[in-house]
């Protein structure tokens, strides 16, 4: 799917990511306990409409060592910048879906030269709030389960780091959002786990932010209604 892999080293780990096309850069974010991977309905479209794509592996995700640090959006948002750094892209599109969209507002908020234009897919503010209850609660208990079995397995602690991620808030309130001056599409599926009212009102704190709904659709649209979510997408980018 990927033309080039590149391995970064950002600061105490190495960084993975995948890099394929020409032209305009589209960065591709994934989301929690993912990889570059989930973004094979995407890649060959936005190749084929004339975009370089570059989608990174989060630290402690797919190909992306975790460090010595432990994770966090904060981290995830030095690592992008120093892979754009070194890929020699001062400036891109950044398309994040769910923790990706976390990390895709946290990026533009400490690095806002970097972004063009900004496409957030299933992100959330503050996440009991922003989840529905079904999806959210069950996580507690889960992940402090698995704190208790990591603190004697290597690999369980690893997922736990990656789960815990969705348990608290990453740093970002509502009125930092209006600090993001740049065309924003906020986009999910009528089916989506995060709550309507609250994506709706990403878009409108955004100073330049727009609210689509691709109906029918569930949290996990770019994989599930690729065709739908490219035509939204691309509309947006080439405006």
């Amino acid at each position: 799917m990927y033309e080039k892999k590149h391995i970064i080293t950002c600061g105490d780990a190495k960084i993975c990511c995948f890099e394929s096309g020409s032209g305009e850069p589209v960065v591709l974010l994934h989301g929690n306990g993912e990889d570059s991977g989930y973004w094979r309905g995407q890649v060959p479209v936005l190749v084929r409409m004339g975009f370089r794509v570059i989608a990174m592996d989060s630290r402690g995700h797919g190909g992306s060592e975790p460090g010595t640090r432990g994770l966090s959006f904060d981290l995830f948002a030095d690592d992008l910048k120093m892979v754009l750094d070194v890929l020699g892209v001062p400036r891109a599109h950044v398309i994040g879906f769910s923790d990706g969209g976390n990390l895709a507002i946290r990026f533009a908020l400490k690095y806002p030269a970097y972004v063009d234009r900004l496409v957030l897919n299933g992100a959330n503010i503050q996440m009991l709030q922003g989840v529905k209850p079904y999806i959210q609660l069950p996580l507690y208990p889960v992940v402090a389960a698995m704190k208790f079995v990591g603190a004697r397995n290597e690999a369980v602690r690893r997922k736990h780091d990656v789960l815990a991620l969705m348990t608290h808030d990453y740093g970002v309130r509502w009125e930092d959002l209006r600090r993001i001056d740049v065309p924003a599409l906020v986009i999910v599926g009528s089916a989506d786990m995060i709550w309507d009212s609250h994506s709706r009102r990403i878009a409108q704190e955004l100073p330049q932010g727009e609210y689509c709904c691709i109906e029918g659709a569930n949290h996990f649209c770019a994989a599930e209604t690729p065709a739908r979510f490219n035509v939204a997408v691309l509309r947006f980018l080439r405006r």
